[in-house]
């Protein structure tokens, strides 16, 4: 909680003692690395089998995390203050309804309904944040392969999968009520990345 993430959100100057969810404030995450030597070397006793089916490994990391808080916000001076920190829409108290994004074609991820625009001359109540937008569940994967020609020439090959399942993992949605975006999911991160490398060490 705090009056303030950063230098580029004002105090609110009307109300300086107004608290919100800070910007950052992700209250679960979840990461776990792990790495697993495959036994496929064991299946043979042959020199060339070993060769091609042993020093093979999977190694990866698995993320689960809930998402940011949604920055509520109104950008046209509808207080009249003239000032910055103190634009917020009006809220109605009605619970906030979430949707997949997925579903709809501007990707709304929130019910719009209970918020409106300040009426003229006074400050929204809406707090600045005080729901969260879309969490993050991610999969980078690696594949790694080591051989070994000779006592001082190693070969190494890597595939690396990030985003190893193409999960759209969406950004936090628009909380802006002047925007024709409000609502609605306009950015996402990466989709699936592969890259692969190949390594000789003499």
């Amino acid at each position: 909680m705090d009056n303030s993430s950063g230098y580029g959100e004002q105090i609110n100057v009307i109300d300086q003692g107004a608290r919100a969810l800070s910007a950052y404030d992700m209250r679960h995450n979840f990461v776990v690395s792990y790495m697993w030597d495959l036994p496929f070397g064991r299946l043979t006793s042959s020199s060339l089998g070993k060769t091609l089916l042993g020093g093979w490994s999977v190694s990866g990391i698995t993320r689960f995390a809930t998402g940011l808080p949604v920055t509520m916000r109104e950008t046209d001076d509808g207080s009249l203050c003239g000032c910055g920190g103190v634009d917020y829409p009006n809220y109605n108290d009605q619970p906030i309804q979430k949707f997949e994004p997925r579903a709809s074609a501007t990707h709304q991820y929130f019910g719009t309904s209970p918020f409106s625009p300040e009426i003229v001359g006074i400050p929204g109540n809406s707090a600045r944040r005080f729901f969260y937008g879309p969490g993050v569940n991610n999969f980078d994967l690696a594949l790694h392969k080591a051989v070994r020609f000779k006592e001082k020439v190693d070969l190494e090959y890597r595939a690396e999968f990030f985003n190893a399942f193409n999960h759209a993992q969406f950004m936090t949605p628009q909380g802006n009520v002047n925007s024709s975006t409000f609502g609605d999911v306009t950015a996402a991160r990466d989709p699936r990345i592969i890259q692969m490398a190949l390594k000789l060490a003499f």
